[in-house]
């Protein structure tokens, strides 16, 4: 017993553009790559504007600033 799908008047196997599992095989990455391709477009066409932080020197920021700094280079 084959595994290809037959024709039903020649018992011949059918062509692989023919199985739909093939379709589905293909597709799905092939739908990935231009979706990806898709938003590389929409990435260049508008990119995210670079915000520039200036340092408040505000007393009320000092906790959060320690902080962060802290947990990016943590005291042993």
């Amino acid at each position: 017993m084959s595994s290809q799908p037959r024709t039903a008047s020649e018992g011949t196997p059918a062509p692989w553009w023919r199985v739909p599992f093939v379709w589905m095989v293909i597709g799905g990455p092939l739908t990935v790559v231009v979706a990806g391709f898709a938003t590389l477009a929409i990435a260049i066409a508008y990119p995210d504007p670079v915000i520039a932080v200036q340092p408040t020197g505000n007393a009320a920021d000092q906790p959060a600033v320690q902080a962060r700094n802290h947990a990016a280079t943590p005291k042993p």
